[in-house]
């Protein structure tokens, strides 16, 4: 870097300086302003054509750009700015920026090319009305942990764009509280729901950070239900947030609780440069420490006491609130801890009503949702529960926020239920992060390549998964081929090491085994898992030759297709030599294994990934299913059972950030389990829950759109958005599955698909009589559909035809259902599109999708034409599975005006404005399709006429909400539970 270089970064920076708190300025003048204090040498590169002539010859990781990187990022993320009225992460936002800091063409081009636009999704936010008092006007001066923690996280890299969309998250949760110094109290409750192991922690140490620097003066944080959870979040607030200065307080660095700890005596943990009380801010004084939960009178009453410069004035009025200091705890979800702290707070002399409490509720469906049924005569609420109720009411000024992967059980709790969490003001969702590694990573969701055509690329099944499945309890082939990946990832990880990662690259490289919860069964897995590890021969001629054989098949193909520009030996010569350091980097020490089922393990530093490399097989159960982040995970072996989403959620450990080694990851999981009576595919199971998950994501997405000024759905109208895609397999225990009534549903342009169809014969018989005239009334020839992406194309044939308004409307309000409350809210909103004075649809047309081959056609009743059928399964009562094939999403998408142009001048024939698509499943369930098969005719009422439809994109309502309820809410009404046959 020349001299030119440095003062130009000099220059800009000073520059950009000086936008920072304000609106994007005029750059020319800004360079030559601060030109004047620089000297003769910057007055010559204080012009834009300077700029243009360094950013040509600029990469992407040069300084001037990543200096231009943060504040364009900055302005991108920016959440309503008074100067300016685009929506943040747009390309309308950054020509606005472009205006206001009256750039050329040119200029604009080079910064874009080399900063783009980030156009990633922020998170989604469902609030009712709230008052606007965290403005960056408010907080001006007052800041020091918000600024001290972001600088850690660009100091840990970072990407900017990271660090922003957690500023604006973070944001959205905190001026949703409550303002800390007003006089009259309220109590604001929330939840933000993230993915599993996907930075939720992150996003509160964020919040915590801005809360204190606005006024809260007490944070407690429930850390989970197991000491391990708790010393974990403990450390990470005290690493990232508390800093060294405030958990020393003066005393010798070898006096920490943390001078065992690498991360301290390598300073990572964050520095403050002083005390910053000394420094004109506040400290954090910690009321528990990593290894000590919240302890009675172990510190004394007097550190829970609360200084106050105007003792005349309460605790929260300004003057007092930020001289004071803040307390922080970290406390286990545990009666007897909580009942102390209780106990001890009722012991302090400042007015309990005085104090800004901030409670963050990690993991917050598990413990702390309430499970008794109240309404039964001397009822009680369950232990952790009643405390946390406890605490909220003796603290007024207490806020309450969620956070967890698994959200269902909260949006269930009864809103009626004033001292419950049920987060009655905000619901935050937050984004997928880039680079995470979930569910929808080990499935191939509606997939259009068939699946004999599916391969290591194009399959994330095929890449990721293994099947397990056993001939007898003592059949060890899949643990030990799961093993054997283990070793041979392993030997993976020191190759790209030696090959560009660098030494030590890999810091943690785990197997986890998970058969089940019990300790007795970990003993005798502990034991098998042993001897299949040292008679494996990894270093001998048949270990290597399995290995070889694994590599080949395997590994190899994978990483071929999959491996995102990291180094894959040509062949498993080139990896044989770091076998055997893979295997002595595991098994060493003769202790290739850790147990995990105590909290003893980590105590004693054994699974403590804080304190050491650990490169090992864990063996656990409830211990390492929730909460707790195992490292450097690779493979898996998954076997246990559980009935309920949130919970098997919780369980996929191997969700999480996996960079240098996303293709080496490898979950081998049951396929034939046995849970109760009936037999259960693992795999099936987690496509559902992904499924229920992403849908509840996508109506929350939907519905928090503002609708003149006012938002369509509150917290409390959440409920009905849950789906459940297995019949085994609720979104929650049944005893959290509290409910409001959907009375209307619109969906322009979304493809619906109702499921409820009656089971018995007269009502079938019933709905295949409406649907036949429309059969009959068919084109006689199919039409070839198609709609072609950059990456596949959708094809399939279907006879077609055409319904009026009236005529689909007059049809579906005759249709009988097996759950009538299903299709109601669809039926409310077709009313409103077709059967008004001024209906928002001129036609349907009907879709009926043919199969090319095979003998999956039958006549129905009397009709001489024959029709393709479907095979399809109820699931749950009445309700089926999917129907839809996704191929046939496509054209009924593009018609109802939901797609651009496909390209196909077949499908572009049938499209109109305001014109819907309906596509038929005729479905012949399992006890009849011998019958249909071997005939070749179906009676009608053995026949499912099953349907979905694609409202018209412009079928916006007339007050343009989405959805309409009533809440079935204690408050005012008695909870009904709704048994329909």
């Amino acid at each position: 870097m020349n001299n030119d270089d440095v003062v130009r970064i000099t220059l800009h920076k000073s520059a950009l300086g000086g936008m920072q708190a304000n609106r994007p300025k005029n750059l020319q003048r800004a360079l030559a302003y601060q030109a004047e204090d620089e000297g003769p040498e910057a007055e010559r590169l204080a012009d834009e054509a300077d700029f243009q002539h360094a950013l040509r010859a600029s990469h992407s990781t040069d300084q001037l750009v990543e200096l231009w990187r943060k504040q364009l990022t900055q302005w991108d993320y920016a959440e309503g700015p008074a100067w300016s009225h685009t929506d943040p992460r747009t390309d309308q936002r950054r020509s606005e920026v472009f205006d206001l800091l009256g750039l050329r063409e040119e200029t604009r081009q080079l910064l874009s090319s080399l900063v783009p636009v980030p156009h990633a999704s922020g998170d989604v936010v469902i609030s009712d009305d709230f008052t606007p008092w965290y403005t960056p006007q408010s907080q001006q001066g007052r800041s020091w942990y918000w600024p001290a923690y972001r600088r850690l996280l660009e100091d840990k890299g970072w990407p900017e764009t990271a660090v922003a969309a957690l500023d604006t998250a973070s944001d959205h949760v905190v001026e949703r509280l409550a303002n800390p110094t007003d006089e009259a109290a309220y109590q604001s409750k929330g939840l933000v729901v993230g993915y599993v192991q996907s930075g939720k922690t992150a996003n509160f140490t964020g919040v915590i950070a801005k809360a204190v620097d606005a006024g809260y003066r007490l944070v407690i944080v429930l850390g989970g239900t197991l000491n391990l959870l708790r010393a974990q979040t403990q450390r990470r607030l005290d690493m990232e947030l508390v800093g060294r200065e405030n958990i020393l307080r003066g005393a010798a660095e070898y006096e920490s609780d943390y001078a065992d700890d690498p991360a301290w005596s390598q300073g990572k943990f964050l520095s403050h440069k002083g005390l910053p009380s000394t420094l004109g801010a506040f400290d954090i004084v910690r009321m528990t420490t990593r290894d000590n939960d919240y302890k009675s009178l172990l510190q004394g009453i007097v550190a829970l006491e609360f200084e106050k410069r105007e003792p005349a004035l309460p605790l929260h009025h300004p003057q007092n609130l930020h001289r004071s200091s803040a307390r922080l705890m970290v406390v286990k979800k545990n009666k007897t801890v909580l009942t102390k702290l209780v106990q001890d707070l009722n012991k302090i002399k400042t007015p309990l009503s005085e104090i800004p409490v901030l409670i963050i509720d990690d993991e917050s469906d598990e413990a702390s949702v309430n499970t008794a049924n109240l309404s039964k005569p001397d009822s009680e609420r369950t232990a952790i529960n009643q405390k946390i109720s406890e605490l909220l009411h003796m603290l007024p000024r207490a806020q309450y926020v969620g956070y967890t992967a698994t959200p269902f059980a909260n949006v269930f709790v009864d809103p009626g239920d004033t001292e419950d969490i049920f987060p009655k003001d905000f619901i935050v969702s937050l984004p997928r992060p880039d680079g995470y590694m979930g569910v929808q990573d080990f499935h191939d969701l509606d997939s259009v390549i068939p699946y004999a055509e599916r391969t290591f690329a194009n399959s994330n099944e095929k890449a990721h998964v293994r099947d397990v499945v056993l001939a007898d309890d003592e059949d060890d082939t899949a643990l030990q081929k799961a093993m054997d990946m283990f070793v041979l990832s392993a030997a993976m990880k020191l190759y790209r090491e030696e090959n560009g990662l660098g030494h030590r690259y890999f810091q943690h490289h785990t197997m986890l085994i998970h058969e089940s919860v019990r300790t007795l069964a970990h003993r005798e897995l502990l034991g098998r898992v042993t001897k299949l590890w040292w008679d494996a021969g990894y270093t001998g001629a048949a270990g290597h030759e399995r290995l070889r054989k694994l590599f080949e098949t395997d590994l190899l193909p994978v990483s071929l297709e999959r491996a995102d520009g990291h180094a894959v030996p040509d062949t498993y010569d080139d990896l044989a030599r770091h076998i055997g350091a893979a295997a002595m980097r595991i098994g060493g020490d003769d202790q290739p294994i850790i147990v995990v089922n105590g909290d003893k393990d980590i105590e004693t530093g054994e699974a403590d990934f804080d304190k050491r490399s650990i490169w090992k097989i864990l063996i656990g159960g409830q211990k390492l299913a929730r909460g707790f982040t195992v490292e450097g995970l690779t493979v898996t072996y998954y076997r246990r059972r559980t009935n309920n989403a949130s919970t098997l959620m919780q369980m996929g450990r191997w969700f999480g950030f996996r960079n240098g080694y996303r293709d080496l990851v490898r979950l081998y999981l049951g396929r034939e389990e046995t849970m109760g009576a009936k037999e259960v595919d693992l795999y099936e199971a987690f496509e559902a829950i992904c499924r229920d998950e992403e849908t509840f994501r996508g109506e929350l997405k939907q519905y928090a759109e503002l609708v003149d000024g006012r938002p369509q759905v509150t917290p409390a109208q959440v409920p009905p958005l849950v789906s459940q895609h297995l019949s085994w397999l609720p979104p929650a225990s049944r005893n959290k599955m509290f409910n409001a009534q959907l009375v209307k549903k619109r969906s322009p342009g979304q493809w619906e698909e109702p499921t409820a169809y009656p089971e018995n014969a007269p009502a079938l018989r019933h709905n295949t009589g409406l649907w036949l005239p429309v059969l009959e009334s068919l084109s006689s020839t199919p039409t070839d559909f198609a709609y072609t992406y950059s990456d596949a194309s959708h094809r399939f044939s279907a006879l077609t035809g055409r319904l009026t308004a009236d005529e689909f409307l007059s049809l579906v309000r005759s249709l009988m259902w097996g759950a009538p409350s299903q299709f109601a809210p669809h039926l409310g909103y077709l009313e409103e599109i077709c059967g008004t004075a001024h209906p928002a649809v001129d036609d349907w047309i009907v879709l009926a999708p043919q199969h090319a081959t095979g003998n999956k056609r039958v006549t129905i009743g009397t009709s001489s034409r024959s029709f393709s059928w479907f095979a399809r399964e109820r699931r749950r009562g009445p309700l089926f599975g999917a129907i839809r094939d996704p191929k046939h999403t496509s054209a009924a998408y593009r018609i109802a005006g939901a797609l651009p142009e496909s390209g196909d001048a077949a499908t572009e024939g049938y499209v109109a404005e305001r014109r819907g698509a309906v596509v038929l499943y005729p479905i012949v369930e399992p006890r009849y399709r011998d019958e249909a098969a071997g005939s070749g005719a179906i009676d009608p009422s053995k026949l499912v006429m099953a349907f979905s439809f694609v409202a018209p994109a412009s079928a916006h309502g007339r007050d343009g909400k989405a959805v309409v309820f009533t809440t079935i809410n204690s408050s005012d009404a008695p909870i009904i539970t709704r048994t329909e046959n």
